[in-house]
């Protein structure tokens, strides 16, 4: 019970300062419980999606005739085969789909358009309850990414114009699609009816096909990749697994996990810091108290024990708070999760991981405080009962120090002045503030850079293409060579084109280091007119040259001027890495080169353009799309946020908050110190104004200390931000397959927008906090 006396009185002497060290930790548990939640939630939610799907392990994408018997009798002979099947989907053009009653087509769209029906032993098409779909005749299954982008909603239309007639369909259900579902995949399935799916193979004839494996042992799917390759069966299209299936589905939730936790980690940093002048400032003031306890004998552990309750009883109350807060707030962070993956049952463990998380930040707290207390050990009773408060505890003054002058204050408002002069003489004290406004900065500035970044048209440079005005792109399908041929006539007598550039990607053989055969897929054209931005390296210049992306590179251990051996009209020809570049699409491993291309082994063909100045871009897409129907034509702004819209959603979410956390840690922040330090001066501020300075000049004094560490904070917060940061997030997105993102600034937005909203608050916080300085006179100043 005297435990709980002493808190109650302490913290009714100081509940602004308790208050405020509160406030911070609750807020780091706060993050730190939403953060670990989101983990849980996403590893849990796309384990049950993979199951509940039951996900291939090994898809081979194919374009092109196919054997049917032969794939069978293959599998059949396979002992690491335990199912397969053959899935069929009819290739639709994006300008044959109209969806809603928008009467606009998907002309404009990146994403390819497969119609399938569902399928029997696997890879099954899931509902919003992950339970495998069926569709009745007249209805449609869309594709969750739609419901997000297109504002769908249950019982609206779906049209689809074929070569004698439009089919129209009710949308009665949107699907998850293990395989398909992120957008950054520009794959996407539509699930039909049998009897509707036959009607509209009347109407397209082009399709393509998913050759599909579930393995007896998933841990040999290299093993098995190689035997497939190896084996002459139809690969025309890209190879993929169900590890970059679970990759592609978990980036970009995974990504808002760990910046969340960092940023938890940040104001964990602050709250340690603040706790750490908290606890100092208060042993100073109990200097006197704690000499009495110790001349009548209380034990050292007895004394540390009173403190610690108090920031053990602060600790635990605002750690379970802060993970009580994260409960409601989990739902929004995991909003992209709960749409294209779903939710799942958790275990009992995985509804402590949160809890611990907020547990591991109340220990961390209760540890700081057990080794900063360790300094009662220096106090000793006779110098403590001599000094009285406010001494020893803290370290010397530095009032005698002589920086900056009164004489030179010629260039300030005295007051000003004297605000900047005491923040030098007692830089020790101040570091702290100006170091929490750093914290606050970088809190605040990296995220707006990333959200700029990733929203720029520049970005497109870390897709692996480089930066045009329009791309245009033709699928494998019938006598596609000749239409591709016709549209570059076309593009090059366009008076509206200034410039364009033809690209190729086809299979290529790689041998590696042991001569195991490996397939990819290889760009070849002209790579100099629409540069990419390079880590090392640049463009392929020579027929033996060759760019990797950079996972490519990383997977294959190849630096540049290394070489590799690629199959070329039937043999092995060296090649000599001479650049790497960063791509985050396709899984992010890909190749460049000028070599010529096969063209039996192409996968696409792409153009891409710049137009005149005088050219309506708008206007020349439609013209584009009609003349080379079925191309696909985007623009660059648009290609971008059809591929990392819910990226750009999640990472603008996660920009609010931290701008929100950084300038609520800035205020609380503020008040703290300024309570305190205004609590400490009370004997200063009662001999200035005895000797004629207004209540407006302190606090001009105090407005000034400040706004100098503010700015001392925003100019290393910013710098920071720019160098360690922009190497976080490259670090963070090297998993995509970008390891070196420079940002793309909005100086009006990070520079003039961003720095006056924090030094409003903190002025704000400022004015507010120094309005308790009218409460001290020379008399009990004095006795203070």
């Amino acid at each position: 019970m005297i435990f709980l006396r002493i808190l109650k009185k302490d913290f009714l002497r100081k509940k602004g300062i308790m208050l405020i060290v509160f406030s911070f930790i609750l807020l780091s548990a706060f993050l730190m419980s939403a953060g670990a939640n989101l983990i849980v939630e996403l590893s849990n939610s796309l384990n049950a999606l993979f199951s509940a799907s039951r996900a291939p392990h090994f898809v081979q994408m194919h374009a092109g005739s196919i054997d049917q018997p032969t794939l069978n009798g293959w599998a059949r002979k396979n002992k690491m085969v335990e199912e397969f099947q053959l899935v069929e989907m009819i290739t639709i053009d994006g300008s044959a789909l109209f969806l809603g009653d928008s009467g606009v087509s998907e002309e404009s769209s990146v994403m390819d358009i497969g119609f399938v029906s569902q399928n029997e032993t696997f890879d099954y098409l899931l509902d919003m309850q992950n339970r495998p779909l069926q569709v009745s005749p007249g209805e449609i299954a869309v594709p969750v990414y739609y419901l997000q982008n297109r504002d769908l909603q249950l019982g609206d239309t779906l049209r689809v114009k074929g070569a004698s007639k439009t089919t129209s369909l009710t949308i009665t259900a949107f699907l998850r699609d293990a395989q398909m579902n992120p957008s950054i995949v520009h794959s996407k399935r539509f699930l039909l009816h049998q009897s509707d799916y036959t009607e509209l193979q009347k109407q397209f004839t082009e399709s393509e096909y998913l050759i599909e494996f579930i393995l007896t042992d998933p841990g040999r799917i290299d093993e098995f990749t190689k035997a497939y390759l190896d084996s002459g069966l139809p690969k025309m299209g890209p190879t993929v697994d169900s590890r970059l299936f679970k990759t592609l589905n978990a980036l970009t939730d995974g990504i808002v996990a760990a910046v969340v936790i960092v940023l938890s980690l940040l104001i964990m940093i602050i709250a340690l810091l603040c706790l750490r002048f908290t606890i100092l400032a208060t042993l100073e003031d109990d200097y006197r108290e704690i000499g009495v306890m110790k001349a009548v004998g209380m034990k050292r552990g007895d004394i540390k024990r009173i403190y610690l309750f108090k920031y053990f009883a602060l600790g635990a109350l605002a750690a379970l708070l802060g993970y009580l807060a994260s409960l409601s707030f989990n739902r929004i962070l995991s909003e992209d999760i709960l749409l294209y993956i779903g939710s799942a049952p958790k275990s009992f463990v995985q509804h402590l991981i949160p809890l611990c998380a907020a547990a591991l930040t109340f220990l961390i707290v209760l540890l700081s405080t057990v080794l900063i207390l360790r300094r009662l050990n220096r106090i000793s009773a006779v110098e403590a009962l001599r000094a009285g408060a406010g001494a020893g505890i803290g370290g010397k003054a530095s009032a005698g120090v002589r920086i900056l002058p009164l004489k030179n204050s010629k260039l300030f408002n005295v007051n000003v002045f004297l605000g900047m002069r005491d923040v030098f003489q007692r830089f020790r004290m101040f570091a702290l503030l100006g170091f929490i406004f750093f914290f606050c900065t970088f809190i605040i500035i990296l995220p707006v850079h990333f959200l700029g970044t990733i929203t720029s048209p520049s970005f497109i440079s870390y897709m692996g293409i480089g930066r045009s005005d329009i791309r245009v792109d033709l699928r494998q399908s019938e006598s596609v060579a000749a239409r591709f041929s016709d549209m570059l006539e076309y593009i090059e007598a366009d008076d509206d084109v200034e410039r364009f550039s033809p690209l190729i990607t086809s299979q290529f053989t790689m041998l590696s280091d042991n001569g195991e055969k490996e397939t990819i897929a290889i760009e070849s054209g002209d790579f100099t007119l629409f540069p990419l931005d390079y880590v090392k390296g640049g463009a392929p210049a020579r027929e033996n040259e060759i760019a990797l992306s950079y996972l490519k590179a990383k997977d294959m251990n190849r630096k540049i001027g290394d070489s590799l051996s690629l199959m070329v009209d039937g043999s092995p020809r060296e090649m000599t890495v001479c650049g790497i570049y960063q791509d985050v699409t396709n899984g992010g491993r890909t190749a460049k080169t000028i070599l010529p291309y096969n063209p039996a082994k192409v996968l696409w063909y792409t153009v891409s353009l710049d137009l005149a100045a005088q050219a309506d871009m708008q206007a020349k897409m439609h013209e584009y799309s009609d003349q080379f129907h079925p191309a696909r034509i985007t623009d660059m702004e648009s290609y971008i946020d059809q591929t990392l819209g819910s990226t750009i959603d999640q990472l603008g979410r996660v920009t609010l908050v931290a701008i929100a956390a950084g300038l609520v840690v800035s205020i609380l922040i503020t008040s703290l110190f300024l309570k305190m330090i205004i609590s400490k001066d009370s004997s200063q501020i009662a001999i200035m104004k005895s000797i004629g300075f207004s209540l407006q000049h302190i606090r001009i004094q105090y407005l000034s200390n400040t706004l100098v560490l503010l700015a001392i904070g925003l100019l290393l917060g910013t710098v920071f931000s720019n160098t360690l940061g922009q190497r976080f997030v490259s670090i963070l997105w090297s998993q995509m397959g970008a390891s070196q993102i420079t940002f793309i600034i909005d100086p009006l937005r990070a520079y003039i927008l961003m720095p006056l909203l924090l030094m409003g608050t903190v002025s704000l916080a400022t004015v507010l906090s120094i309005s308790a300085i009218k409460e001290h006179s020379i008399i009990n100043g004095v006795k203070e």
